[in-house]
């Protein structure tokens, strides 16, 4: 074979392996929350984080497809065919309404959950050691972090006997509930748990608060929308009274004080639940996981105004304080 015939057939090949390279699909993860990119493009970041360090490059060897769907939920069943329908290898999904609904749309495609309170009493999974579906991730919340917060709260009002709750009816809440019941009543707390999922039950939840002569609050639901989440706020600030929330945003906006799972290092591991799903181990061989890390945020700002002194030792803890 003469060198033409030998440079012809390296052309060839290398235009055979850049087709093939060309045919070779990355894995492509969608990426679902339900909430707006504006106010949670940090967890996508942190995500994306998690992945690098693992080896996987968004753009590179890997595609993240992130869908936002800025407080309507309605939009998940549309978005959830057209990523299933793309071929998405693993979907992550934020929060309940987002999780139920993928696994309403597929019981085959792995799904990464981060941020579900009670994903067996959801059906979402047999059990938080053994899945057994094509589910897993983390959990929002346990027991442990419903006490701190009640222990919180007791610090802010040493006196306190009579609590108010404040939970929307959202799926999945009822081991939650009885936590807090359970952690109440061994405290010698008595609670009264206050549905409110509109604007008018909320305002009846607050007057029947003030009725039943409640000293503090603790707001059960999870970040809302904006504007939701400001009308929760001015009640409590109406209502003169110390309130814990379960999301940073509350404080952030106004509101007194949070205990919350570090979302940002919940969604950095659920980058590693991705990666054992594309090393190939099933979402029904890995155990659901429990926050590890946490965040207290205190506003003074609100403190002053609510006449309240945040003791030092609640200080000196704080992850965050808001002057």
């Amino acid at each position: 074979m003469n060198r033409r015939e030998l440079l012809l057939v390296a052309a060839g090949t290398a235009l055979a392996c850049n087709s093939a390279v060309g045919q070779v699909q990355i894995p492509r993860i969608g990426f679902i929350l339900t909430g707006s990119r504006q106010e949670n493009q940090g967890l996508l970041d942190s995500f994306r984080q998690g992945l690098a360090a693992l080896g996987w490059t968004d753009a590179s060897n890997i595609a993240v497809l992130d869908r936002w769907t800025d407080g309507r939920t309605e939009r998940l069943s549309a978005i959830l065919k057209e990523l299933i329908a793309s071929g998405v290898t693993v979907l992550v999904t934020a929060g309940t309404p987002a999780t139920l609904a993928a696994k309403r749309a597929s019981a085959t495609t792995p799904i990464v959950l981060v941020g579900v309170d009670d994903p067996v009493a959801l059906g979402l999974v047999d059990s938080l050691g053994r899945p057994r579906g094509n589910a897993t991730g983390l959990v929002l919340t346990s027991s442990e972090v419903i006490a701190e917060r009640l222990e919180l709260l007791r610090a802010l009002a040493p006196r306190l006997q009579r609590l108010a709750v404040i939970v929307r009816t959202d799926p999945g809440l009822e081991q939650k509930l009885q936590d807090i019941r359970s952690d109440a009543q061994r405290k010698g707390i008595e609670t009264w748990m206050l549905e409110a999922p509109t604007g008018t039950a909320l305002r009846l939840a607050f007057a029947r608060l003030r009725a039943e002569r409640c000293e503090a609050i603790y707001v059960a639901s999870g970040p809302l929308g904006p504007d939701k989440r400001a009308r929760v706020i001015a009640l409590v600030a109406e209502s003169r009274l110390p309130a814990i929330y379960s999301h940073r945003a509350f404080p952030v906006d106004g509101g007194l004080m949070s205990f919350a799972a570090d979302y940002r290092d919940l969604f950095r591991r659920a980058a590693g639940f991705v990666d054992q799903i594309l090393r190939g181990v099933s979402p029904a061989a890995m155990p659901v996981e429990p926050p590890r890390k946490f965040d207290l945020t205190v506003n003074l700002k609100t403190a002053k105004e609510l006449g309240l002194t945040v003791p030092p030792a609640i200080l000196a803890r704080a992850d965050e304080v808001i002057e």
